[in-house]
């Protein structure tokens, strides 16, 4: 019965058997000076035959492949079908992988009119520095805008376009990249151009602590105001090479009396309402102080 086991189990994974899996589309040849609207979910079931060795091994690492589906007939047709794309598609897949079919077999699509809007990039990042570093300017995209092409529906209401996340770990220096443009799954739409050279400026960090005069506001009902301590301490993280830029002056704390006359609170909260850009600050002493009120 082993033997016998065992004679399955290898005729099993070495037969070629038939499975199908989910797959995402892409769309490529696009005709110009044409606008879509994909009438169904962009998600497909392809059915394919491959051995029952690499079935097995799907099962283990699911995963959801792209495939590409062509767009050329579009020129004369508003629907394509994927029995007369198979050739194609397989092309795209291990010799080995060979697509059956595809469902649903055919695509719709609405053309509607079509714009272009330049807008800007917005880069992500998710960044660690070492100790002490950071980012100590402006973050520069180049280019700055980028050519959006689609349907005038969608296309109004992108406003921006991200890029993909930069990505970096213990990072000392000025970072210079090229970021792909993310669609965010719009495969109606085209980017020209499609990345931009990103440059994030990096440098040595350090503390600083600035004393500020508080200012009250909404307290012109009131013949005087006085809080105590009447300043404050900020201690904030800035650029080495900006330690003697920025002073008392570029910052400013205020308290609001409203908070007491609609909550009746016993002390007041600090608000800072001006800080330097790329100044990062880490306290405010004190961050509640005590007021004397003659009315």
């Amino acid at each position: 019965m082993a033997i016998s086991f065992v004679a399955w189990l290898l005729f099993a994974v070495s037969s070629i058997q038939t499975y199908t899996i989910k797959a995402g589309i892409s769309y490529v040849n696009i005709p110009e000076q044409k606008a879509f609207h994909p009438l169904q979910s962009d998600t497909v079931s392809v059915k394919m035959k491959m051995s029952g060795w690499k079935i097995f091994l799907k099962k283990l690492q699911p995963d959801t492949p792209h495939i590409q589906v062509d767009l050329s007939g579009l020129k004369t047709r508003s629907f394509i079908v994927f029995t007369n794309q198979l050739g194609y598609i397989n092309r795209q897949f291990p010799v080995d992988n060979q697509v059956v079919s595809v469902s649903p077999d055919t695509l719709f699509f609405d053309f509607s009119k079509q714009t272009q809007r330049k807008v800007p990039v917005r880069p992500l990042y998710d960044i660690q520095f070492k100790k002490q570093y950071g980012i100590i300017g402006d973050t520069k995209a180049n280019p700055e805008y980028v050519t959006v092409t689609g349907p005038l529906e969608d296309v109004a209401n992108i406003e921006f376009l991200e890029t993909d996340t930069i990505r970096g770990r213990n990072v000392g220096a000025d970072i210079r990249t090229v970021a792909y443009l993310n669609k965010h799954q719009k495969n109606n739409i085209t980017i020209y151009p499609t990345f931009s050279e990103i440059t994030i400026p990096v440098g040595e960090i350090t503390e600083k602590t600035v004393e500020l005069p508080l200012k009250v506001e909404n307290a012109s009902r009131y013949t005087s105001v006085r809080t105590l301590p009447s300043k404050i301490k900020v201690t904030f993280l800035v650029s080495l090479k900006d330690y003697n830029k920025w002073s008392s002056r570029d910052f400013e704390a205020v308290v609001d009396m409203e908070s007491w006359e609609k909550n009746k609170v016993q002390s007041l909260s600090v608000i800072l309402t001006k800080i330097p850009d790329f100044c990062h600050v880490i306290s405010i002493e004190p961050q509640n102080v005590d007021f004397f009120v003659r009315r």
